[in-house]
């Protein structure tokens, strides 16, 4: 991989430089982590501030996943073409103009516009912290760069719920998109600094923007009908109109890939088996995860009067185990096959989300909420590493880096579609009351629980016998939006160790700085 020059981009941990470059690709990552985090917390407080009901909240969330899920492979297409450092600092600048615009919104209407230009501006920034690390560091310190970045990223997920549920306590929700305005600042800043211009130079063909239009079209109409189909009800002419339009443009999508020589997501990825199923398990665990942590949030601040920190760490447990375990589940699973790991996953997720229907009007965190939060935790633990290593040695060698934001892009979709679907099935979006709420939430858990057991039968059947997988780069990861975006495993082979995995990764750049 080279620079926009004939010199190839040879940053180290132990120069300046590295360690600048290397704090501007956390703190970007952490950024978008942290809001992500804040917003679910936020949600009740936005929704008394601004004056609206759970139908328009849903769209808080949903429209910034929208964009982002449907944009992510297109962006990173563009970095690849046009510069990583390029569309690094764009995406970066351009989230911190949207973060700057919902903070200033002053009503539910411009705030779900700028979650939409935020999502833009994430679908940028995001492949673009990690494609740096790989293409800007010497191979030397290539694996305790990603391992840092992994690391690090992991633990501002940790401290993400403290942090957020003392903003919104403390100067207000709005704050938690204005300190993107500074940290962004600073990003850039170190950016422009220390990160050299690199690109894929064997690139060819047209950037397949019909097939992101495709993408954009049929997710935002499904996404609109399916939310606006409980207070409207299916019998409404635009409802039914969305539905069709969203059906229509995903068929297209489908033909437009089959057809075009460089489309964004190549149809030949589907053709291995392990690649398909573990996709469609990914959509089901990702469409109940990507709404849980709203559930507990919105009843525990709504229905028990908990303050916005209290509900936003009330779920720490489940994050703190995939923080200490990630790194030994992958490990574990690159020994025994992944297989088991991953059909015995979303069951303890699943039992996790009904024992947290103990949750009511006065719940005790330590009886109520504790037991299912840790057995949530053991099915992320179970089965977050072992998936994203599954999805990236089903790819052959030439697609594994579209392979994972395949993946990615259908984890986001899948938590778009829940948090659309289930609060209108469970009825939420219409409950007013403590005792409707936690009713509704009760409901809605149910389903959520269900949805994520149907993945365990997905990995049992469609998952052949045990054969090699590589153990992923990047293990420690606290997000539950998504999987985490690889780096590709021969241009980081370094980092694995024959038969145990790579080190720890905040351990490994502890050591790789003191040499």
């Amino acid at each position: 991989m080279t620079t926009t020059g004939e010199v190839a981009a040879e940053l180290t941990l132990r120069s300046t430089a590295g360690r600048v470059a290397l704090a501007a690709t956390v703190a970007a990552s952490g950024m978008a982590a942290l809001d992500a985090t804040v917003v679910n917390v936020a949600v009740p407080h936005i929704g008394r501030d601004l004056h609206t009901g759970v139908t328009a909240l849903q769209w808080v969330l949903t429209s910034y996943l929208l964009t982002l899920a449907s944009l992510i492979l297109l962006a990173g297409a563009l970095a690849d073409r046009f510069g990583r450092r390029r569309m690094f600092i764009l995406g970066t600048a351009w989230f911190v103009g949207a973060s700057l615009l919902c903070g200033l919104a002053p009503s539910i209407e411009l705030l779900i516009a700028a979650r939409v230009l935020q999502g833009m501006g994430g679908a940028l920034l995001t492949p673009g912290s990690l494609a740096i690390i790989q293409a800007s560091f010497r191979p030397a310190d290539r694996a305790a760069a990603v391992g840092a970045w992994s690391g690090l990223g992991g633990m501002a997920g940790a401290i993400g719920p403290f942090v957020g549920g003392a903003i919104v306590d403390g100067p207000g929700w709005r704050w938690a998109f204005l300190l993107n305005v500074p940290v962004g600042g600073i990003v850039i800043a170190c950016a422009r600094a220390a990160v050299p211009e690199t690109r894929d130079h064997h690139v060819a063909g047209r950037l397949d923007v019909g097939g992101a239009g495709y993408a954009v079209v049929g997710l935002a109409a499904l996404t609109w009908a399916l939310t606006e189909a409980g207070p409207r009800g299916w019998r409404d002419v635009t409802v039914v109109a969305a539905a069709v339009l969203g059906l229509a443009a995903m068929a297209g999508f489908v033909a437009h890939i089959r057809r075009t020589p460089n489309a964004l997501v190549p149809p030949s990825l589907f053709r291995d088996r392990t690649f398909t199923v573990v996709n469609v398990g990914t959509f089901f665990l990702y469409a109940s995860l990507g709404l849980t942590f709203f559930l507990v949030a919105y009843e525990l601040q709504v229905a028990a009067g908990w303050s916005a920190l209290r509900a936003g760490t009330a779920l720490l447990p489940a994050t703190v185990l995939m923080l200490l375990l990630s790194a030994h589940s992958g490990a574990v699973a690159a020994r025994i096959g992944p297989k088991w790991p991953l059909a015995a996953g979303p069951l303890f997720a699943a039992a996790g989300l009904l024992l947290m229907t103990r949750i009511g009007p006065h719940p005790r965190w330590f009886s109520d909420v504790l037991p299912g939060a840790a057995l949530l935790g053991v099915g992320l633990v179970m089965f977050v590493a072992p998936l994203t290593a599954t999805m990236m040695a089903a790819a052959d060698a030439d697609h594994v880096s579209i392979a994972s934001g395949v993946n990615n892009a259908v984890a986001r979709a899948a938590g778009l579609v829940g948090l659309a679907v289930i609060p209108v099935a469970s009825g939420l979006v219409s409950a007013h009351g403590g005792g409707r709420v936690t009713h509704d939430f009760r409901v809605a858990l149910v389903i959520a629980a269900v949805v994520s057991a149907l993945a365990s039968p997905v990995f049992l059947v469609g998952l052949g016998p045990r054969r090699d997988r590589p153990s992923p780069l990047t293990r420690v990861h606290c997000a539950v939006d998504g999987p985490p975006l690889q780096p590709h495993p021969r241009r980081c082979s370094a980092a694995l160790r024959p038969g145990r995995g790579p080190r720890p990764p905040v351990r490994q750049l502890w050591r790789s700085t003191r040499q």
